[in-house]
């Protein structure tokens, strides 16, 4: 429990910590452009939802990172071999360029900073796996150097309705990258209580448990991300503002606030036509869906093979060419599949026609009568996610998966 508190982790949804104070339709046209195979890239982000209209942008390598990390959840508890190599890979190319010289004495090490990602090796604590693999809680750490009281401070947010854990330390700093602290003080601040629970551990009694480092090992020149490596040998990537896709992954994630994050991404994304280069070609996803389908429903209302056909559930595969494939797994060891052609009426209308499908149970293959056709309206779309409407009204949010992995 005590190296738990020495480890507690450190951020990611919200963009703001707790409060806090330092010490037209045209004729369709056969689909697809061919898939365009430049590097994906993250567009500087400008929102209005930023301090004095601030923009939020990164440097190429930063985008790698970000790109690398977009759609793992768990803040990398549930991260393929692939996925942590490849974050490993831009990890090591960030620190590789330095960053701010000596971050410890810059004032952009000050704030409150988001976990975006963390590796889990088995010295982990039980708190940190608790705690940091759930993306239902907000976790965030603050840092104040340049202060009477050094300190840092890791902040477990349950809830708005719940509260939180604030575990505190005091800091010192070495070496202009390295801070060393000691934790002294923790307490539950429940919404339902007029009063702090405090946290039971009792830090002078732990010593050296209660104590550690962190290096910063990149922090970028705008203060808005760091990597920092841990006396346990943990890595954390942090981040204090997060850019409209990070917030709708983890507003997925949590259960809460979907809709309001599609809204800011659609506003920014009408800022600019969709660019006739992006395709939706690949392995899509679905991750949210704003009316959802149980198997109740499908016996009530919708069957499982007109949900598979709308592509309300599972997963969807979209070749080069416009065929559309919607795969749903009702039950164990049960497929639906439902085939068509997508094609693109203007730049931001899809026309889907579904012709046929079959029913896999094992190995064995049964035709189905599927027939549907419908519009699709893209509200946004870029490397990673798809935000669509259908005619139906239903908001659709999928992600795109790499061949090394499916959800």
């Amino acid at each position: 429990m005590a190296a738990g508190a020495a480890m507690l982790g450190l951020p990611l949804p919200s963009s703001r910590c707790p409060t806090s104070f330092p010490p037209s339709t045209s004729r369709p046209r056969n689909l697809f452009p061919k898939p365009h195979r430049r590097r994906p890239s993250l567009r500087p982000i400008s929102s209005s939802l930023l301090e004095g209209e601030q923009q939020l942008s990164f440097t190429e390598p930063e985008a790698v990172l970000l790109e690398a990390l977009l759609g793992i959840q768990g803040r990398g508890r549930a991260a393929s071999p692939q996925q942590l190599q490849d974050v490993e890979r831009a990890v090591q190319t960030l620190e590789s360029l330095q960053g701010v010289p000596e971050p410890t004495s810059s004032s952009l090490i000050e704030g409150c900073w988001q976990l975006i990602f963390t590796t889990r090796p088995g010295t982990a604590s039980l708190i940190q796996r608790t705690f940091v693999g759930v993306d239902f809680f907000k976790i965030f750490q603050e840092v104040y150097l340049r202060t009477d009281d050094p300190r840092v401070s890791n902040i477990v947010k349950f809830s708005d309705a719940i509260g939180e854990l604030k575990v505190e330390a005091a800091a010192t700093t070495k070496d202009g990258r390295r801070i060393l602290f000691q934790f002294d003080r923790a307490a539950f601040s429940f919404k339902f209580l007029p009063f702090k629970v405090p946290y039971p551990v009792p830090f002078r009694l732990l010593g050296d448990e209660a104590k550690g480092w962190l290096d910063t090992t990149y922090l970028s020149h705008n203060g808005n991300i760091r990597i920092s490596r841990g006396s346990k040998g943990t890595t954390f990537v942090l981040q204090k503002e997060t850019e409209p896709r990070q917030r709708l992954l983890s507003a997925i994630s949590s259960g809460t606030g979907v809709t309001e994050v599609i809204n800011e991404l659609v506003s920014l994304n009408q800022k600019e036509a969709i660019c006739e280069s992006e395709t939706i070609e690949g392995e899509w996803q679905l991750l949210w869906a704003s009316q959802v389908y149980s198997r109740m429903d499908a016996m009530k209302n919708e069957s499982w093979s007109s949900i598979a056909a709308n592509g309300l559930k599972g997963l969807q595969i979209v070749t080069a060419d416009g065929r559309l494939e919607n795969l749903v797994d009702p039950f164990p060891g049960f497929k639906i599949s439902a085939n068509g052609n997508l094609t693109i009426s203007n730049s931001s209308m899809y026309i889907v026609m579904m012709n046929d499908g079959a029913l896999s149970v094992g190995t064995l293959k049964f035709p189905l009568d599927i027939k549907s056709e419908f519009h699709m309206e893209s509200l946004y779309v870029d490397s990673k996610v798809r935000i669509t409407r259908s005619n139906k009204g239903i908001l659709l949010v999928h992600l795109r998966l790499d061949r090394s992995r499916r959800i």
